[in-house]
């Protein structure tokens, strides 16, 4: 029996043009678009289309530019009967992706999660200039060995693992001057590549803790509904089907780990055997490969695509 998810893209897959094609050609995403205008008081189409790449790499412009054009995407995906209905088994989101998710099972509206995002992003870039720090992706290393190393460390300073890839992947994250000590050790310990990402601050990390305690006010004047579809939390791979559950889970996402191949596994382990990764890039099928080589992952996120 055939079960499948979606799955939603981060911070990161952000590209100047992404969601043009569906706009162009259909109503429904144009109607998504204008909604998130409508919601923001700027013009985020113009931004996606037709902008400026440094501009929309801003942290705040980002989030929901890459959430709306997930939904906007979906959206037509929905239109066009690529799906049949009610053929979603589950969802997930990578760190913003989550928000996506939410939206997509129906938990946060789709205006509200426009504006939580883009709030998200504000209190970030805060906390990035309060608190300057930064992102290494470890490749090759056991889980264990990265994270005995950033125990190691945590007397010099703030050192923790953020983002758990896959099993051969995991983001580091931490101040400045211990990341970089970490990037050796793990050299020094069989890494074959520590890679710094081009963030601007130490994204789930207790770094985040002030953007955490902002967002966490956000979410509480915010309308959240339990979930018509099953929606995977990244800081602890399991489900979260309670209102007040979900505003803990995203606030709480900020300074701490995303658990993004043990929510696979949980997918893969409740019967999911088909993927739908919705939105720009193709981050999340490469990261599929890397966690189960078996499952079959279909990446949409151009009108080609379809």
């Amino acid at each position: 029996m055939q079960k499948t998810a979606f799955l939603f893209p981060g911070q990161g897959t952000q590209l100047v043009g992404m969601g043009k094609d569906f706009y162009n050609q259909y109503k429904g995403a144009r109607e998504v678009f204008d909604q998130a205008n409508d919601a923001l008081g700027f013009d985020l189409a113009s931004l996606c289309f037709d902008g400026n790449q440094e501009e929309l790499n801003k942290t705040s412009l980002c989030q929901p530019a890459i959430l709306v054009t997930s939904i906007a995407i979906l959206e037509v995906l929905k239109n066009i009967s690529f799906f049949e209905p009610g053929s979603c088994d589950a969802v997930a989101g990578l760190s913003l992706g989550e928000y996506t998710a939410h939206v997509s099972a129906g938990s946060i509206a789709f205006t509200d999660a426009v504006k939580l995002v883009h709030k998200r992003g504000i209190y970030m870039q805060e906390a990035c200039e309060l608190n300057p720090g930064g992102m290494v992706s470890v490749i090759g290393l056991d889980v264990a060995k990265i994270e005995q190393i950033c125990d190691e460390l945590k007397p010099l300073g703030v050192i923790c693992a953020a983002n758990y890839n896959s099993p051969g992947q995991v983001v580091i994250s931490g101040e400045t001057t211990v990341l970089e000590k970490a990037a050796l050790l793990a050299k020094e310990r069989g890494a074959r590549m520590a890679i710094p990402l081009k963030v601007h601050g130490a994204f789930h990390s207790d770094l985040m803790t002030p953007a955490s305690d902002k967002l966490s006010s956000e979410l509480e004047s915010t309308i959240i509904s339990k979930p018509g579809i099953p929606v995977v939390a990244n800081i602890h791979a399991g489900y979260v089907t309670e209102p007040e559950e979900i505003r803990i889970s995203l606030a709480k996402q900020l300074n701490s780990p995303v658990r993004w191949y043990q929510s696979i596994l949980k997918l893969i382990q409740d019967g999911i055997n088909q993927f739908y990764e919705i939105g720009p890039g193709k981050t999340l099928s490469g990261l599929m490969k890397k966690i189960d080589t078996a499952q079959h992952v279909k990446s949409i996120s151009t009108i080609a695509d379809i």
